[in-house]
């Protein structure tokens, strides 16, 4: 079994790896590893390594390539959900393949969330990636209004298709739009509990956003992000 833990970069001093007490712990005493074992080191941005434990710190043995990544960034826009959903869709969609994500506040949100909350997404998102063998950790940005998200999203050049998921209506499945998929990223928004308004689709649909549908049956607002992301993992890798 591979034992794998992610560090920062700043951790790694002339091929060692200065681990911290938290780390070590981890390694120590829930792993029960000692000097001589190894594991694999993930640097969250690309980087990985096979490292070797010696006293309170890491020789590095060598630099080794994974490839888990998908071949486009994915990013995920979701409209918060109640209680804690929001971190089993962190943890689920960092584990399938999403490289941002975006919480954003609709019309129909009642999480509020504090600066906290947003701590411990982060961390959920490093397990996640760490569990997962991911090259990179995905980045959270803070929570922003749905309005204000999509404008600015509007503004940044980029090369994405957009999409907007919506339970009813005549619409194309997201399975079939990827299909004719072009740009070089990907950006999905789903709701929250009730979905979007109408005035929201319209919106997105006038900044360029392609309304899709995930099926036949409506989904909860945990689940509908985690189907989403499992889509587009399947159609890239299927292409790859």
């Amino acid at each position: 079994m591979t034992y794998r833990l992610v560090i920062k970069s700043a951790q790694i001093q002339q091929e060692q790896i200065i681990l911290d007490t938290q780390q070590l712990h981890y390694l120590l005493r829930v792993l029960r590893l000692g000097n001589g074992d190894r594991f694999l080191a993930l640097d969250g941005i690309g980087n990985a390594w096979i490292a070797e434990i010696k006293d309170r710190s890491a020789q590095i043995i060598q630099s080794v390539a994974i490839k888990t990544e998908l071949p486009i960034c994915l990013s995920l826009m979701t409209a918060l959900p109640k209680a804690s959903g929001y971190e089993q869709v962190i943890r689920c969609c960092t584990e399938i393949g999403v490289s941002n994500f975006i919480p954003v506040i609709s019309d129909r949100t009642l999480l509020k969330p504090n600066s906290n909350k947003v701590q411990r997404w982060r961390k959920i998102a490093s397990e996640a990636a760490e569990q997962s063998e991911r090259k990179i950790v995905p980045k959270i940005i803070e929570p922003i209004e749905y309005i204000a998200a999509i404008e600015q999203i509007e503004q940044v050049e980029t090369t994405q298709n957009k999409y907007i998921c919506v339970a009813r209506g005549d619409i194309p499945t997201l399975w079939h739009s990827l299909q004719q998929q072009t740009q070089s990223e990907i950006l999905i928004a789903t709701g929250c509990e009730g979905g979007w308004t109408e005035l929201e689709v319209a919106k997105a649909i006038a900044l360029g956003f392609q309304p899709v549908s995930l099926g036949n049956r409506i989904l909860r607002a945990i689940t509908a992000p985690i189907v989403a992301s499992s889509i587009v993992t399947a159609v890239l890798e299927a292409k790859s």
